[in-house]
């Protein structure tokens, strides 16, 4: 049977959260989950439809796409955000920590590569550390 990369790296990013999970429940052991745990938005970038654009587009796009993290992480809306290496179809993620799934694609929507159809996104709630939301980029 042939294990799909996506379904690895899953588990992979799975078992690294879990950890981190368990490490911000021990330091505040006897505080309830809701005030250890919460809603994310984990946004899964996929390769597009429209992938065959001239080398200076592609530089612009990935310009604008840069620009659109670092403003989401300045906006203190961007937890993690990196791509995934040597998969064809998922090309990274971003984690967002917003009030609605409306606003976490409304963001996605915004990015220049997703726009541009260079870029896909599938986005699911996620519970997880309040602590992930205290990264300073």
């Amino acid at each position: 049977m042939k294990t799909k990369p996506f379904s690895v790296i899953i588990l992979l990013l799975v078992l690294f959260l879990l950890s981190a999970v368990a490490s911000a429940q021990e330091t505040k052991s006897g505080e309830h989950a809701a005030e250890t745990m919460k809603v994310y938005y984990m946004a899964f970038l996929k390769s597009g439809s429209e992938r065959g654009q001239d080398s200076a587009t592609v530089a612009a796009i990935q310009q604008g796409h840069m620009a659109h993290i670092n403003r989401m992480a300045e906006d203190k809306k961007l937890v993690l955000a990196g791509p995934f290496i040597g998969d064809k179809e998922f090309r990274g993620i971003f984690v967002l920590n917003v009030g609605s799934m409306e606003e976490a694609q409304e963001l996605t929507e915004q990015d220049p590569a997703v726009k541009s159809g260079r870029l896909s996104v599938e986005i699911i709630r996620w519970y997880g550390p309040v602590k992930l939301s205290e990264i300073e980029w």
